[in-house]
């Protein structure tokens, strides 16, 4: 019988194998699919290759600001595809992963399709395969959760949308969430009409409000029709030409046409087929898969991580689970899995957006927050490279002076974010952040221009001067 078995390869996966691996256990890595999961075949490695596609045409657009002619640019989506392809075929093939699983002796089972529980210590998948174990890791993911309404059968995925072979003329997408407005940016771009429909009052409603805001403004600039508030869909319907949507508000029907419908409302967890309650396995109230602090699942020697535990759903978290589930079944449940603050998320829309730590609504429901902002028009680098919308926004404790949250809208406001979320972790005051030597002038340069200003608010004293630059 093999110590453990990881049923799912995406990041979860791949590190709860090597880990078990490293331990020293006999150890069986299954993937219904291609090793890499989601992430690297479905997921941010292709979904970025095509935002990058989609920057590429909006940089191009810009030539003639700086007296570069050119014509205008046009795309061929078939290329576009195959260099997608290679980019997918060379990150797997250049990732150490592979190899260092491999390394430790653990055996992986690629294209063995749906792997279900038959007991609690035995798996079987399509291919025919049948596994037993002492420990299992499930880290099968997620899926796109469907409507339940007349003919959604006519809707398609953010998977299916990525995966199209040529650009539509219309999309409706539905679902303005960090998904929606990545697919709706993305193909705006590439020359769709798109007809973007958020049932709550804002899109991204998980972000700051001003960074909803923020967004929402620049879609509309950008040609995209961004509908809040639109009620509820009612039906779909196929048309000769694609798909139509109904949808009532107050008692008012309305109806919508495109060449295809996304559905983005939601991610679920990937366990219809399965079947854990073979093994035991409870599934909580939002449809994912029940685990306590140490990834246990209500069946003590199941444990769970990723998307299919429903936390976070984010791949620097996945590996993090991945670690503690394969060092809890190893070694016995002692580590913790801690939700992590200073945990940034972002998304290459255009513009890009990004978050770390609290809104400034939680935090002043929290405490006394101050608040600081620098808008992108009136910094140097942003200026230089024609990039002035946005800002970047920063809330500090007052009382403790700590960076409570930070969040960006406009160019590399993924990249600024990632540096105040390493200012968090290192539970810098924002007087010491603000008096690091950041390059001049740069968009890091932007954060130190933000924590300056919010450090000057504080009327806190500053030994040096240097970020101070980027207001002169």
């Amino acid at each position: 019988m093999t110590d453990v078995v990881v049923i799912g390869a995406g990041p979860a996966g791949m590190l709860a194998a090597l880990r078990a691996g490293d331990l020293g256990s006999k150890t069986a890595l299954v993937t219904s699919g291609d090793f890499g999961g989601m992430a690297a075949n479905d997921g941010p490695v292709p979904v970025r290759a095509l935002a990058h596609a989609a920057r590429l045409i909006r940089d191009a657009r810009q030539l003639g600001r700086y007296g570069i002619g050119v014509s205008e640019p046009s795309l061929d989506y078939s290329r576009l595809l195959a260099r997608v392809g290679e980019v997918v075929h060379e990150v797997r093939e250049q990732s150490t992963f592979r190899s260092q699983i491999e390394s430790t002796g653990v055996t992986i089972h690629e294209q063995t399709g749906t792997a279900r529980f038959v007991d609690p210590h035995t798996i079987e998948t399509e291919s025919g395969l049948r596994l037993q174990a002492d420990k299992f890791i499930i880290c099968t993911g997620g899926v796109s959760r469907r409507f339940s309404v007349p003919g959604s059968e006519f809707t398609s995925t953010h998977s299916d949308a990525w995966r199209l072979t040529s650009v539509p003329p219309a999309i409706i997408v539905v679902g303005a969430g960090a998904t929606g407005a990545q697919v709706a940016s993305v193909f705006n771009a590439f020359g769709s009409r798109i007809h973007l429909f958020q049932a709550g009052p804002r899109i991204l409603p998980t972000e700051d409000e001003d960074v909803s805001a923020e967004v929402a403004a620049a879609f509309r600039e950008s040609g995209i029709l961004v509908r809040e508030n639109f009620g509820t869909v009612d039906s779909f319907e196929k048309t000769a030409d694609g798909v139509r949507m109904f949808f009532s508000s107050s008692g008012h029907q309305e109806n919508v046409e495109a060449t295809i419908a996304v559905a983005a409302i939601g991610w679920a967890a990937n366990t219809a087929e399965l079947d854990p309650g073979k093994a035991g396995v409870e599934i909580n109230d939002r449809g994912f898969i029940r685990v306590d602090e140490f990834l246990r699942t209500s069946a003590s020697h199941v444990f769970a991580a990723g998307d299919v535990t429903g936390r976070f759903m984010l791949v620097p978290q996945a590996i993090q689970g991945g670690f503690v589930a394969a060092t809890n079944a190893v070694r016995g449940a002692a580590m913790k899995f801690l939700d992590q603050r200073a945990a940034p998320v972002g998304s290459f829309t255009d513009p890009e957006y990004a978050q770390v730590g609290l809104t400034e609504t939680k935090a002043r429901a929290d405490g006394d927050a101050l608040v600081a902002v620098v808008r992108f028009d009136s910094t140097t680098r942003t200026i230089i490279d024609g990039r002035t919308r946005g800002f970047c926004k920063l809330i500090v404790d007052r009382q403790t002076h700590r960076i409570l949250g930070c969040h960006v809208v406009g160019e590399r406001a993924v990249e600024i974010t990632q540096l105040a979320a390493i200012a968090m972790t290192a539970n810098m005051g924002v007087d010491e952040l603000s008096q690091v030597a950041l390059s001049f002038p740069t968009y890091a340069g932007v954060l130190g221009r933000v924590a300056a200003t919010a450090t000057r608010q504080l009327n806190l004293k500053m030994e040096w001067q240097g970020n101070m630059l980027e207001g002169a």
